[in-house]
């Protein structure tokens, strides 16, 4: 007689340790020390980031990983390695193997004694590009047309080196550009045994990881909007807890007592969240549709969350490229009391005549009276006359030489301009941009490269 097999029962507990790479550092240390984790992410890549990474790779071999990198590994892996808390994120960026080595060291000096560190590799496909005819999906046109501009060019891996490294016991796993929500579906996969074309729980798992990847954003950072959408202890907000089952349900929690609040309305926001078609999400593991996705309160800052499913992964991977493609100048000065308005616009005309009469060659300028018509543009309205009002001027050049030229003459305004300005700043900076093309999965290889104490 054949007995039957037992349903797996088991919730696994990821906690999202950082949104982006320069959040908050101890909601990430609370999580640790009292979310009951299993897995703590850190997902602190966007697309232009990495792009800086390999810039400062280029300068420093041992560089282009994320700058707080270090400053995360000490706050929490001590209390990660002492509670079993496995680390999963892409911090690595430009750099996972100098990230690795990091953590190797820091894990030292903190007294640990046992640390086993992956680092994923495999991302950075510029050679790939450079070897072949690819498009870019942006304007049409070949990859080659950037030249010598061409700084990075980096694949959204998925899960598969992630889940490989766990299932080769690394405690901390960091990787460079991977889809944002892999990094809590490769910990589902590994400890529930997902077959890797099993669509609707990758589906389910993707959902669980767009969720969590933004971290406080989910928990009341970026909805709180006063008396439409009132939210307490924002100075002190939680980061979100997934308590995920064996069929990817999952409930969306935070440590109890911490600020902020998960509801509904909290996640309906972060489900929709930079998704162009619910029904179809693109990512390297799985086209996932959220459209059936049923999300409910289950308790005080307690949201259950399912209906996620898939369809089969796509045959090409998208690829992030980044090159030099301009410089910006800037220059602000603030004028305020009786007639800063009229001030303010006086200092915009002085300055948009001296960049044409002293030649300034920008291809974009703008004049903008921040609180005025910065965002809302030249047709935007008053309802009284402002108190106090901020110039800046802002322009796209060839060149840094150009740039700072910008800068500078809002300077003068100090006392070539109208009565009483003050706080001048001023700044000029590269431009770092993107576009995306697509290659074909069979062309990355990925390696995972171990680091222990």
């Amino acid at each position: 007689m054949n007995k039957a097999v037992e349903p797996d029962r088991r919730t696994v507990r990821i906690g999202a340790g950082a949104g982006y790479s320069g959040d908050r550092i101890e909601p990430a240390l609370e999580l640790a020390e009292h979310g009951q984790l299993d897995y703590l992410i850190f997902e602190c890549l966007a697309e232009r980031t990495i792009a800086i990474g390999q810039q400062a790779r280029l300068a420093d071999p041992a560089k282009g990983y994320d700058p707080l990198l270090a400053e995360r590994m000490r706050m929490v892996l001590k209390a990660c390695v002492e509670r079993g808390v496995r680390i999963v994120t892409n911090m690595g960026a430009a750099n996972p193997l100098a990230a690795a080595v990091r953590i190797r060291d820091i894990a030292r000096e903190l007294g640990l004694t046992r640390l086993k560190i992956a680092a994923i590799t495999g991302d950075d496909v510029l050679t790939v590009l450079q070897a072949g005819e690819f498009k870019i999906e942006d304007n049409g046109q070949s990859v080659t047309s950037l030249g010598s501009s061409l700084i990075s060019a980096n694949a959204y891996l998925g899960i598969a080196p992630i889940v490989a490294a766990l299932q080769a016991g690394a405690d901390v796993v960091v990787t460079g550009r991977v889809a944002d929500p892999a990094l809590v579906l490769a910990p589902l996969v590994h400890e529930f045994g997902w077959a890797l074309d099993d669509w609707d729980r990758l589906g389910q798992g993707t959902l669980v990881g767009h969720l969590l990847e933004c971290a406080g954003q989910i928990t009341g950072g970026y909805f709180a909007d006063p008396g439409c959408k009132d939210v307490a202890g924002l100075a002190r907000l939680g980061f979100p807890i997934g308590e995920v089952a064996a069929d990817g349900s999952a409930v969306i929690t935070k440590v109890a007592g911490s600020g902020g609040q998960v509801t509904a309305r909290t996640c309906t926001e972060q489900l929709l969240y930079e998704i162009h078609d619910p029904a179809s999400y693109f990512t390297p593991d799985v086209v996932a549709d959220f459209s059936q996705v049923s999300i409910s309160e289950i308790g005080p800052d307690r949201v259950a969350v399912s209906g996620g499913r898939g369809r089969p992964r796509t045959a090409t991977l998208k690829t992030t490229l980044g090159y030099r493609d301009s410089f910006i100048g800037e220059g602000q000065i603030s004028y305020a009391g009786p007639g800063a308005l009229a001030r303010a616009q006086l200092a915009l005309d002085i300055v948009r005549e001296r960049l044409q009469l002293t030649g300034v060659a920008a291809s974009e300028l703008r004049f903008d009276l921040i609180g005025i018509n910065a965002i809302g543009g030249p047709d935007a309205t008053l309802a009284h006359e402002p108190s106090e009002v901020r110039v800046r001027v802002t322009g796209r050049t060839a060149s840094l030489a150009e740039a700072v030229r910008i800068g500078n003459e809002v300077e003068t305004l100090y006392t070539n301009g109208p009565a009483g300005g003050g706080g001048a700043t001023k700044a000029a900076r590269e431009v770092i941009a993107v576009l995306s093309t697509l290659v074909p999965r069979d062309l990355v290889r990925t390696d995972i490269h171990f680091e222990e104490l």
